[in-house]
């Protein structure tokens, strides 16, 4: 797994992440509905709202790419409320992880990963990425993405995946 390849399908993802929440707004507002209701929304009680999936999936991006670069991620303090400051707060993310090149994540998969949550223990880089990053951001994305669906926003497959590479033909 590629480290600078997996942070560019991240950010690939957190764009469309963006789109679904620009679609949940025209969606509220043709049913007459605030739009930053959305953001409360939750699929059970005891799991994270869509504010908390976005700032999430927007923190596991980031922090994936700063330790798999050996950077420090910059400070977003989970204050989002609506969703034009959720769709801010991806913005900034993208910024950021966008401005960090190929090169830097040179020797990612040797590289020590020490989260302050690991307690002072590490792991290596190539562990981080498959066993913690991938799969954290994926499950923020996805309960955002069944978040909206379930709030009735049209939403398919096509729109998850995102845009695709060109295809060839015959």
């Amino acid at each position: 797994m590629d480290a600078a390849e997996t942070v560019t399908q991240f950010a690939k993802m957190l764009e469309n992440l963006d789109r679904w929440l620009t679609a949940g707004v025209a969606f509220a507002e043709q049913k007459k509905v605030d739009p930053d209701v959305l953001a409360n929304l939750r699929l059970a009680i005891d799991q994270y709202e869509l504010r908390r999936q976005v700032q999430s999936a927007c923190d596991a991006a980031k922090y994936a790419a700063a330790y798999l670069s050996g950077q420090t991620a910059p400070a977003h303090p989970d204050s989002e409320q609506t969703v034009a400051e959720l769709r801010a707060r991806i913005d900034k993310c993208l910024r950021w992880v966008r401005g960090i090149g190929a090169a830097q994540y040179a020797g990612a998969a040797e590289r020590r990963v020490a989260p302050a949550w690991l307690g002072g223990k590490w792991m290596r880089g190539d562990h981080y990425l498959a066993q913690v990053a991938v799969p954290n951001f994926y499950f923020h994305v996805v309960t955002a993405y069944a978040i909206l669906r379930h709030a009735g926003v049209g939403l398919g497959k096509l729109d998850y995946i995102g845009g695709m590479p060109p295809l060839g033909e015959g």
